[in-house]
């Protein structure tokens, strides 16, 4: 059964590739090689398979061509949007900083206000006391008189009674006359008091009058303060506002933060200084009050300010860059920072105020630097190029510092940026997008 199967197969294959002789010939002998059917089909499967892996390799490479310039334009268009972003954080970046001069430009002029409306409010306390005092000098001096005057008309009229007795018709013409002389000085002194009378009157008319004027001008002053008070209230809350929220989402105790910055700068004096008046055991001044509200909102934003400066609040990286690397967990470790790349020897800037801790090599993160500020922070500067300070130097936020650069552990020239509050590292970009609101 299988020979006939095997010359079955034989003889379809002779139809298909029939035997063929291949004569070599040379000057001396002729020689054949013999092709059997299946040395052919041998022979053409083996050419359809190194023809197909041809096809196959050739497809792989053209695809593998295509694929890279669709990476490459996809590289390229990637990077135009980030440049376009990177423009677009740039225009951000400087509109921040105008609402920020503007913010300090109303700070001054809210100042400015706070000191005219405090020179205000004590000068009309003291036309309000001076108005008070003459007053009350002019009621006592009316009473005075008005008792006088009574005295007086009893007198007259007891000496009148006495020379209309009948004892006194028998009296000798010297009582009379002295009588009489007692009458003139009497009535002289009546006269007398009628006239100071009218002219006290008069000056208590005109007092008054002066008092209502008084009156009219205390209410137009206190609406003009209530305008004034109401305008600085409002740019108290635009000015506060922003800053508790950048604090806070900084993950900053706010609370805390303003007294450990207040027990550093405890001097008193100045145009912040709480206003006070007497009240005479009464009522406290509501305007007082008020003021001083805004003047705590005031020195509430100066040492805001203050914090403001010794918080990491800045980008460490003011020229062009790119972000590589974000704060996580990467190859299975916590990778603690955020990395910047530019080129070599781009300028690093401390973020806030501080005193730099340690300054030079540190194993993997290469040129390293250590800066310690308020509020138990430390930032991180690693992989530099050159370190431009020394080690207890006090720097300043914005204060150039080092140089960009590839030493330690690096694949490229970058900036490994790092934030650690009490030992523990945070997320630098939570204190970058919280400054970036604000300044």
């Amino acid at each position: 059964m299988r020979t006939r199967a095997g010359q079955i197969l034989h003889t379809a294959l002779e139809k298909r590739f029939p035997e063929k002789r291949l004569f070599l010939r040379s000057d001396t002998e002729t020689r054949f090689i013999r092709l059997k059917s299946e040395t052919q089909l041998i022979a053409w499967a083996g050419s359809v398979l190194v023809v197909g892996w041809a096809i196959v390799a050739t497809a792989i490479i053209l695809m593998d061509s295509i694929g890279a310039g669709n990476f490459r334009a996809q590289a390229q268009r990637d990077k135009m949007i980030y440049e376009e972003r990177l423009s677009a954080i740039s225009s951000e970046r400087d509109n921040r900083a105008a609402e920020a001069i503007a913010a300090q430009q109303r700070f001054n002029s809210a100042l400015e206000q706070i000191s005219i409306m405090q020179t205000e409010l004590l000068a009309s306390e003291d036309r309000r006391r001076e108005l008070e005092t003459g007053l009350e000098v002019v009621h006592a001096t009316m009473s005075t008189i008005m008792r006088e005057r009574e005295a007086l008309k009893s007198e007259l009229a007891t000496v009148l009674a006495s020379a209309d007795d009948g004892n006194g018709l028998s009296r000798s013409g010297a009582v009379s006359e002295e009588m009489n002389g007692t009458v003139e000085i009497l009535a002289d002194a009546l006269a007398q008091t009628a006239a100071e009378r009218d002219l006290i009157a008069a000056d208590a008319e005109f007092a008054i009058d002066r008092a209502s004027e008084l009156e009219l001008e205390l209410r137009l002053m206190e609406d003009r303060n209530d305008e004034i008070f109401r305008q600085l209230e409002e740019a108290m809350l635009v000015s506060v506002e922003p800053l508790d929220n950048m604090f806070r989402a900084a993950g900053l105790n706010t609370d805390n933060l303003i007294e450990q910055v207040r027990r550093g700068y405890s001097g008193t004096g100045g145009p912040l200084t709480p206003l006070s008046f007497s009240t005479m055991g009464g009522e406290p001044d509501p305007q007082a009050e008020r003021a001083n509200r805004i003047l705590d909102s005031m020195d509430r934003i100066n040492l805001y300010r203050i914090a403001a400066e010794r918080a990491p609040f800045d980008m460490p990286v003011k020229s062009n860059f790119r972000f590589t690397s974000g704060f996580g967990m990467r190859w299975g470790r916590l990778h603690a920072g955020t990395d910047f790349a530019a080129p070599i020897g781009t300028p690093i800037y401390a973020t806030a105020d501080g005193v730099v801790t340690s300054a030079g090599w540190s194993s993997g993160y290469g040129r390293l630097i250590k800066i310690q500020h308020e509020f138990g922070i430390e930032t991180r500067y690693a992989h530099l190029n050159a370190i431009r300070v020394e080690v207890g130097q006090r720097v300043s936020r914005g204060q150039r510092i080092g140089d960009m650069g590839n030493s330690g552990r690096s694949t490229g020239p970058h900036l490994h940026y790092e934030v650690r509050v009490g030992g523990e590292p945070v997320n630098p970009m939570i204190y970058i997008r919280a400054g970036r609101d604000v300044f």
